[in-house]
């Protein structure tokens, strides 16, 4: 028996050596470790999360705090900026803290005057590359270094230019909502940066799914892929939880429901709004979004007025909060009940000065077209772009 036990011993030790260095030479190689069903046991907060519609905690739904995360996408501008100042700015929760939003800013054509502006009013600025280039079909086969450049190197240029601290510059979003496999994760964390909000569910939408690692295998559906399939300790993904529209369909973005109602009906438009948020609030309380372009706010007056009415609605009610989106990853990590949230102190930002600049003429090396810039920096020799992110 001691002899069957001891080569037990023997043989375990000499399988993991093997599994160890298997690893090593998949890393070496640029292989990932595919991933394996979650461990529950194996799986614990803060660092890992299983992709599930539990509620984090083991929290009930009605001591959840309902997390409304409002994202706008693409380039910041004097443009759209007057949507954001009318729509959000001094917009505060029920328990005083000021509402959030966050920004996943694409490069070309932003003012990062304003981006400054915005993260000064405690407003999250996210990525959404450099060149958010066409086709959608790039971004599905992007190598890493391809993403290296339209990604991970978007966030020194955002905080070189916004004047912003980079280690506040913490969330992804993915042109088109293409994913691109591993690829893309490989980058957030070799950037670190925490979480990716671009991947669609349909299937995990009622109970919706909540926030999660990729320590384990995915169960969420994948809408665009490829979808990663490796074990990527690290980056968290924030699942786009779809709507439903009138006729039974999903859609990710608000803007890109096939069927919605009539666009200059405000009461339509805030009952439509209103049955997707209820699906959340009166279920499993997974963040709600509402995932939009500002040029389609702006072109349907009855769809704002529709959404400050619903804005207006939550920033009353006790128990849900408008929330950057980083801020809600962070509380699924910690999660605590919505009484112990509402007690905590308002998140405050340290202000980041603006040396305004306006920049240019510069010529774009990828298209020749002429580009002025308003920064909060010194003027780049030349224009910014992929493979030279601070125009040197």
């Amino acid at each position: 028996m001691v002899r069957i036990q001891y080569l037990e011993h023997e043989t375990m030790k000499w399988f993991i050596l093997v599994s160890l260095v298997v690893a090593v030479v998949a890393e070496e190689a640029g292989e990932l470790p595919s991933a394996e069903p979650c461990d529950v046991e194996a799986c614990k907060l803060p660092e890992c999360r299983c992709s599930t519609t539990d509620i984090p905690g083991g929290l009930s739904p009605r001591n959840t705090p309902q997390f409304v995360s409002l994202t706008f996408d693409d380039s910041v501008n004097i443009l759209n900026m007057e949507t954001y100042r009318r729509l959000i700015f001094n917009r505060r929760n029920s328990n005083g803290c000021p509402a959030g939003t966050t920004f996943y800013v694409s490069h070309e054509y932003t003012n990062y005057q304003l981006i400054n502006e915005l993260y000064n009013r405690g407003y999250e600025i996210a990525l959404h590359s450099i060149s958010h280039r066409v086709p959608q079909t790039w971004w599905a086969t992007a190598s890493l270094e391809e993403l290296r450049q339209d990604i991970g190197d978007q966030k020194e240029q955002m905080a070189h230019f916004a004047n912003i601290p980079a280690n506040q510059i913490k969330g992804v979003r993915l042109p088109f909502l293409q994913m691109s496999g591993n690829t893309s994760f490989q980058v957030m964390k070799e950037y670190e940066l925490l979480y990716d909000h671009s991947w669609p569910t349909a299937s995990l939408r009622d109970p919706g799914l909540w926030p999660y690692t990729l320590h384990h295998e995915s169960t969420q559906d994948c809408f665009a892929p490829p979808c990663p399939t490796a074990s990527i300790p690290g980056p968290w993904v924030f699942p786009m939880i779809t709507w439903i529209d009138p006729n039974g369909f999903p859609c990710s973005m608000v803007d890109a429901c096939t069927s919605f109602p009539d666009r200059e009906d405000e009461n339509a438009w805030f009952a439509f709004i209103m049955q997707n948020f209820e699906r959340h609030y009166f279920g499993n309380r997974a963040p709600f979004g509402f995932y939009v372009h500002e040029g389609y706010i702006r072109a349907y007056p009855a769809v704002e007025r529709a959404l400050a009415r619903f804005l207006n609605v939550i920033n009353h009610l006790n128990d849900v909060f408008m929330a950057n989106a980083v801020d809600i990853v962070e509380w699924v990590k910690n999660p605590v009940p919505v009484n112990e949230y509402r007690a905590r102190p308002c998140k405050s930002v340290t202000p980041s000065f603006c040396p305004a600049s306006s920049c240019g003429p510069l010529i774009g090396q990828h298209n020749q077209m002429s580009y002025w810039i308003p920064i909060c920096n010194v003027c780049p020799a030349n224009y910014p772009w992929v493979g030279n992110p601070l125009g040197r």
